[in-house]
């Protein structure tokens, strides 16, 4: 019992000193460049330096006290490869994040529940033009198998609620039929001004953490992304699924 109140203690003192260090180092950082919006701080893959998460998904690899710090990606070596340790975070990060997302807030085009083998997770804009090509593609996709999960993704940002393209979005969320909407919306016919209680912002805030910076971008399960129009079969063959054989009749 003495040894493990002893560790218990332990921890709870590295804990403090942990807070503490990075309260040190959000200070010093802040002090500097005050526009800083920091997420996150924790220790970093190298003994002494921090990682520094931004809110655009961006890393700074900081010393405690905040003197020095590197912007950008640190690789490692690892036997005769190349690993970018940076991006292997951000996946795990983005994994973390899509986790805690709620689908009842998605607007999701899937195939019955036996036949998907795979979904992607989109950040779209109903006016984008790519996006819109890619939605042309949504029905085969869901023949393949794949369910697409789309999330809301206004490019003009949320700092312009009363622009045109975000309202065309909140209308599309609050629409009746959300997923008809959105298919209107992408072909460029009306539909009606809605309001209602919405995820569009929460969802544009979570793109920006994940590094999202255009539309559409595709997420796929194990937190990478890829940006700008796939076809279904391009798709696929990224997914690494038998679509030739495996078509539902």
């Amino acid at each position: 019992m003495k040894y493990l109140l002893t560790l218990l203690l332990a921890g709870m003192i590295l804990n403090v000193q942990a807070e503490e260090t990075h309260q040190v180092l959000r200070g010093k950082l802040l002090q500097a460049i005050p526009e800083l919006e920091i997420q996150s701080i924790e220790m970093g893959p190298v003994d002494g330096l921090f990682s520094v998460t931004l809110r655009d998904g961006s890393v700074l690899h900081a010393f405690e006290d905040g003197t020095y710090f590197i912007y950008g990606d640190m690789y490692r070596i690892q036997g005769n490869d190349l690993v970018n340790q940076t991006e292997t975070d951000r996946l795990l990060r983005r994994r973390i994040l899509m986790d805690s997302l709620d689908e009842s807030n998605m607007i999701v085009f899937s195939p019955p529940v036996d036949e998907v083998k795979a979904s992607v997770t989109v950040f779209t804009d109903v006016d984008c033009y790519y996006c819109r090509m890619f939605h042309q593609e949504v029905l085969e996709m869901n023949k393949m198998g794949i369910a697409v999960r789309y999330l809301a993704f206004p490019r003009q940002g949320i700092d312009e609620p009363h622009s045109s393209g975000y309202k065309k979005m909140v209308s599309t969320w609050c629409a009746d039929d959300p997923g008809l909407a959105l298919t209107k919306a992408k072909a460029n016919q009306q539909i009606a001004d809605k309001t209602c209680i919405n995820p569009i912002d929460f969802q544009y805030t979570l793109g920006k953490e994940m590094g999202i910076n255009a539309t559409p971008t595709i997420l796929f399960d194990d937190g990478r992304i890829s940006t700008g129009y796939k076809t279904a079969a391009q798709l696929s063959s990224t997914l690494e699924l038998d679509y030739l054989t495996e078509i539902p009749q």
